[in-house]
């Protein structure tokens, strides 16, 4: 069989899952079946409900992994980010996750992770405002979902 390479920024719907399929077929041949699910923590307004920011993550083999956290500009240093993410902790801990990670740019949020208990593993370079990128994680306790006495501070 010969291949044929085709760049797009427009795949076709199906593309993806026609990939996706069968390196699933491949990851559960390798450690079993299990499936993503979903995570989140919903922040609204508490006047209008009206969806203002949150958490938004994924659990998958024994870890939680957030995409994205967003807490609006005039609620920051208020202790709403930290607030979601203990209730995506303890709820990580619930699923039996052993650690939670994320990445975040130099000029968004690593010192609040770092804050919180988590730890730098990874690190990719380039040019700034937008780099370094940092990847962060934090084990978590199976005892009893708590945050270290770090994160309390």
């Amino acid at each position: 069989m010969s291949p044929k390479y085709e760049l797009t920024e427009n795949p076709p719907p199906e593309a993806f899952q026609k990939i996706w399929t069968p390196l699933l077929k491949f990851n559960e041949a390798a450690v079993g079946n299990e499936t993503a699910r979903t995570l989140a923590v919903l922040l609204r307004d508490a006047a209008t409900d009206e969806l203002i920011g949150g958490l938004w993550g994924r659990s998958l083999w024994g870890s939680l992994y957030i995409d994205i956290m967003f807490v609006p500009e005039p609620m920051r240093g208020a202790g709403i980010g930290t607030l979601l993410l203990r209730k995506a902790e303890q709820e990580a801990t619930r699923r039996k996750c052993r650690e939670i990670w994320t990445d975040t740019y130099a000029f968004q949020a690593k010192s609040f992770y770092e804050k919180l208990g988590f730890t730098v593993f990874g690190r990719l370079d380039g040019p700034a405002p937008i780099f370094p990128r940092f990847f962060l994680k934090k084990a978590l306790s199976a005892a009893d979902g708590s945050f270290s006495a770090a994160a309390e501070e």
